[in-house]
């Protein structure tokens, strides 16, 4: 039996679609994007955003069309960021996807509703701890997640049809992650210094192997930094 609450954070998930499609339809001049997809807004609509916050928190905050702090200096992000990023990648379903950067779990509980199969790679171990424990009570059975350096990507299960960066990266995009992007894959990630200005970027790897990108937003996300401290065993 559905719990009073349960019914309330279902209604505060409907709500959020509703706003995250009209800000779609008010950014399309910069996107190209008027709606987004809708296996993207159904995931929208069932992850439970609320148990993804660090600290228990009112519905009404958990569900608030903005980004929230989560400790270590990063942050929960912005469900419209996270709906355009995953709608950017244009999953069809089945692919392997690589996140980087864990962070709460949220986006990449967005992605396992989508993909096939999703590869998450966080620096911090104390993140990637509650993630995995958030995700696991949630019943996501096709997520993998690990500690490390994420500008080296998962070189263990590439290539990947999809890439999704949570942290911008000040100067080229890391060369391990074109590598690790399979031909025909899409990636998307953020561009430019700590304080900004940053830009939304989707990249595309050519059948060929050459690849291509585009600004797509301005956007401000906390800085990818290497885990020199943490090696990812690739």
């Amino acid at each position: 039996m559905t719990s009073d609450h349960d019914q309330q954070a279902q209604r505060h998930r409907d709500a959020l679609v509703r706003t995250i499609q009209s800000e779609a339809a008010e950014t399309a001049f910069w996107t190209g994007r008027e709606r987004f997809g809708d296996a993207v807004m159904d995931a929208i609509t069932k992850v439970p955003r609320h148990v993804f916050m660090p600290t228990p928190s009112s519905l009404r905050t958990a569900y608030a069309n903005c980004p929230q702090p989560i400790g270590l200096g990063q942050t929960i992000s912005q469900p419209y960021i996270v709906a355009l990023m995953s709608d950017l990648l244009n999953l069809h379903g089945g692919e392997r996807v690589l996140e980087i950067g864990t962070g709460s779990g949220y986006q990449t509980a967005v992605l396992a509703h989508i993909a096939g199969q999703v590869y998450s790679v966080e620096r911090f171990t104390d993140l990637s701890a509650q993630a995995r424990a958030v995700l696991t009570q949630c019943g996501y059975d096709n997520v993998h997640l690990t500690c490390g350096d994420g500008t080296k990507g998962w070189l263990r299960h590439a290539p990947y049809e999809a890439i999704l960066v949570t942290a911008a990266a000040d100067g080229p995009i890391p060369p391990a992650l074109i590598k690790q992007l399979a031909p025909g894959g899409r990636m998307v990630i953020p561009l430019g210094p700590r304080m900004g200005p940053q830009m939304l970027t989707l990249g595309l790897k050519n059948g060929s192997g050459a690849f291509l990108s585009r600004p797509v937003l301005p956007v401000a996300f906390v800085p990818l930094i290497p885990a020199t401290d943490s090696p990812l065993e690739n």
